[in-house]
């Protein structure tokens, strides 16, 4: 008879155990929890990292003239401010794409970055990204800031020979100077995500 209320007593302290890992996985923020595919298939959890404090991610596909023009930006930003804690990602989000697409893109555009695959669309649900180019930058696992990179683009086929405002590195410059900056949106010009559904 003791050792049945043990066993019940350990089987209830397991359970709650249980219940606690359910519910703080339940309540963490989405993105924290989110898994994407390197270009070998292998599934990269991009919040895993608590090293890493900020997380550019750079939504792309192969076939949009506005993101491959975007190419050279995107590198000199990833230059500028990539460093131990803040991480760059392009994200691949067209699932016909096959990853040795992709390398040839990569190769083509003489990109550094490394390259992940969202062909379930997981990390734009989350962000609420609508095209390519598009940016999305986290600060921990808050988002604060999803949009274009600079104003160059005024409407699809429609640019300035130079950006007024680089929206981009702005936001980084605040966070690479410690600062946290406001939560911010920005309309991107480009290709539409939807049209990959």
């Amino acid at each position: 008879m003791l050792l049945r209320t043990w066993d019940v007593r350990v089987t209830c302290l397991l359970l709650a155990g249980v219940a606690m890992v359910l519910w703080a996985c339940s309540h963490a923020p989405a993105g924290s929890r989110l898994v994407l595919e390197a270009l070998d298939g292998s599934p990269v959890a991009v919040f895993a990292d608590d090293s890493v404090t900020t997380r550019v991610f750079l939504f792309t596909r192969t076939d949009c003239p506005v993101s491959n023009r975007y190419a050279p930006e995107i590198q000199r930003l990833a230059a500028a401010f990539a460093n131990p804690t803040t991480r760059f990602w392009l994200v691949y989000l067209d699932r016909s794409e096959s990853p040795e697409q992709i390398r040839g893109h990569l190769s083509e555009y003489g990109y550094g970055l490394e390259a992940l695959r969202d062909p379930r669309h997981r990390l734009v649900e989350v962000t609420g990204a609508r095209v390519t180019p598009e940016a999305a930058v986290y600060a921990g696992s808050e988002l604060v800031y999803r949009g274009r990179i600079d104003d160059r683009y005024v409407a699809f086929g429609r640019a300035r020979p130079e950006p007024s405002t680089r929206d981009l590195e702005r936001v980084l410059e605040e966070l690479a100077q410690g600062r946290v900056p406001e939560k911010r949106t920005t309309e991107a010009i480009g290709c539409y995500i939807s049209d990959l559904r």
